[in-house]
């Protein structure tokens, strides 16, 4: 094996075995197929401890380069170049390592409901079920931190507010949830790198939210929540929300209603609804990591060592060309302003369609982990075509620039311009529309669902390219 580890390089020997098998499977030297030395004989030959090993062979496994085979080691896999720079920086967009711990068990009343529905334990009433979801605002909060400690403004933390819930409340109306919804937040912090100012912020700008959300019709409310100091576990903020709801069973929607034959109509990210107080850039709260370092330049790094991963290939790390104040390519917004552009819900237009119009809806998906594959894990046998996308908002023109990532990943990690979809039959589609745009949200059918004779499979067509999807 053509490994040499250099004791005196400042680059950690984990992270050197990591590059060197990495570059060894790029060039083709370590085929697809091909049986790795075990992490025992790995350890013996380059002179490092098996934990050490180990620590590499996971990186290399979450990159999609290898996989684990029994207890007889690992073998190449060959990986996918276009997913390996976001996980090669820690962060998976499907979550297929977490789907495979958990697709096994029990799946609740509705096996392919978009968040797991149970038997109403909390009221007892047979007609009834309950519905939980937990989530957060992922490493948005840490570019509300460079944004704080640069300009000193803790009011920043009012936007991952609304993102950490927002995340919850919209999966929440993917299975129909149409009542009230009580939610619990939780923060865990750094206290020297994030006072109290910090907090306070946090759960003002929570409860001003939700506040915002009742005005306009949804009916959700504070149950309180949970502040830890763990400056052992986090350098910043973490921000991350449980909501609960009761309804009724016969309200549900499944996954199984996606059917052939059925128009997807998509609900714009960008612009300006009437509930919100500013431009939305579209980023909404997934795939962050890669927008924060793709973006930002190493400024960051030297400043804030305490916000990224020291593990990770420093290549890797704020390598963009942007600070937070430079202006965003053909937009108004700064950088700073797209890239925390609070997270936009549409449970407004949801909750008035599913009030005014019940049975419209045969299936909702909130394009969140996975972005625009989401709708994979969704029906039976179902060809998603998507063929009349929204233009790709500037953000996500200046992600891709900055960083150089393929488009199949893009669409794979953001939304790309809509982040929910509403599937419909197609003589009812223009309700929709005219709902959303009631709201001064832009919609429109972005495609369509067809029979598929080998499983799910999506085709996206990016410009003149069609753009392949398998689960």
């Amino acid at each position: 094996m053509k490994i040499s580890i250099d004791s005196d390089s400042a680059t950690p020997a984990f992270q050197q075995l990591v590059d060197q098998i990495h570059f060894l499977v790029n060039t083709g030297e370590f085929k697809p197929g091909e049986k790795l030395p075990s992490i025992r004989q790995m350890a013996e030959e380059c002179g490092l401890a098996a934990n050490t090993v180990a620590k590499a062979m996971r990186q290399l496994e979450f990159r999609g380069l290898i996989r684990a085979q029994d207890r007889s080691g690992f073998i190449v896999t060959g990986g996918d170049a276009g997913t390996g720079r976001y996980q090669a920086r820690g962060v998976s967009s499907d979550k297929t390592e977490v789907h495979s711990a958990v697709d096994g068990l029990e799946q609740g009343l509705f096996a392919n409901s978009f968040c797991k529905v149970t038997e109403d334990y909390l009221t007892g009433n047979p007609e009834h079920c309950n519905v939980i979801h937990a989530d957060g605002c992922g490493t948005k909060s840490i570019l509300a931190y460079l944004h704080y400690r640069e300009t000193g403004d803790p009011l920043v933390f009012h936007g991952i507010s609304q993102d950490s819930i927002v995340m919850n409340l919209d999966d929440l109306l993917c299975v129909g949830v149409n009542g009230r919804i009580l939610i619990s937040n939780t923060v865990n912090r750094n206290a020297l790198n994030c006072p109290g100012e910090v907090v306070a912020a946090l759960i003002e700008g929570s409860e001003n939210f939700l506040s915002s959300l009742r005005e306009v019709g949804v009916s959700i409310y504070s149950g309180g929540g949970e502040t830890a100091d763990v400056g052992d576990l986090t350098g910043t903020v973490v921000v991350d929300s449980c909501a609960v709801a009761v309804m009724k069973k016969k309200d549900v929607i499944t996954g199984d209603l996606i059917k052939p034959g059925l128009v997807i109509v998509g609900l714009s990210s960008t612009g300006r609804a009437v509930y919100e107080s500013t431009e939305n850039s579209g980023i909404g709260s997934n795939g962050l990591t890669s927008a924060r370092h793709d973006m930002l330049g190493p400024y960051y790094a030297e400043q804030y060592p305490e916000s990224y991963d020291a593990d990770v290939s420093r290549e890797l790390m704020y390598c963009g060309p942007f600070r937070l104040e430079d202006p965003l390519p053909e937009s108004e917004m700064t950088v700073g302003q797209a890239i925390l552009s609070p997270t936009r819900t549409y449970a407004p237009v949801i909750y008035r369609l599913l009030e005014e119009h019940p049975g419209l809806i045969k299936g909702l998906i909130h394009c969140s982990g996975g972005g625009q594959t989401k709708c994979l894990k969704f029906g039976r046998d179902v060809h998603f075509i998507k063929d009349n996308l929204f233009s790709t908002p500037a953000v996500f023109k200046a992600v891709q620039e900055a960083s150089g990532t393929d488009w199949k990943e893009m669409y794979k990690v953001f939304n790309m311009g809509h982040r929910m979809e509403v599937y419909c039959e197609a003589d009812r589609a223009n309700i929709v529309m005219t709902v959303a745009k009631s709201f001064n949200i832009d919609a429109r059918i972005i495609g369509r669902t067809e029979t598929s004779t080998d499983g799910n499979r999506l085709s996206l067509r990016h410009g003149d390219e069609v753009l392949e999807y398998r689960p």
